[in-house]
């Protein structure tokens, strides 16, 4: 069976995909992505002196909003009732980079997926704005989605 991409009529003209007939489901993703880092900064974001003040709770804070503006950002995405953000990070200090995962759950007729990976995205430019006057050369890589469930496609997972 060929699948289609399902944001465009026969025409080709952009749509928002018609959900309304999908059952109610619950929904979950987990998205993840990196950021490198200076030893300087790392050191800095880890032990909780950079001046700024706590770049990973702002972070943290940055995601969960972000999720919650998705639909405003992308487009075509529908705007879902969020049961909830949660955003967590691992800092590792030898391989100089920080990884943020979010998770993000719903009860609705589509998944969550673009909430997760745009909650991952902007809690890592957080931490990019945070510590810019410390470390211009960081890099953020690595987004992606790691798990979804629900819906009539169930569940997938990264291998």
């Amino acid at each position: 069976m060929k699948k289609s991409f399902t944001h465009f009529t026969k025409s080709g003209d952009a749509q928002m995909v018609d959900i309304y007939d999908k059952d109610i489901t619950e929904r979950m993703a987990v998205a993840s992505g990196k950021i490198y880092m200076s030893n300087a900064s790392i050191e800095m974001v880890r032990d909780g002196t950079h001046k700024k003040g706590d770049v990973l709770g702002i972070a943290r804070i940055a995601g969960i909003t972000a999720s919650k503006k998705t639909p405003d950002l992308i487009p075509l995405c529908h705007n879902i009732e969020l049961s909830s953000v949660n955003i967590d990070f691992e800092v590792n200090t030898p391989k100089k980079y920080i990884e943020c995962f979010a998770t993000v759950s719903c009860c609705g007729r589509t998944g969550v997926e673009m909430e997760a990976l745009t909650s991952v995205q902007i809690s890592l430019l957080t931490i990019y704005d945070m510590c810019k006057s410390v470390d211009r050369g960081m890099i953020i890589s690595d987004i992606k989605l790691e798990l979804k469930k629900g819906g009539a496609s169930g569940e997938w997972e990264r291998k």
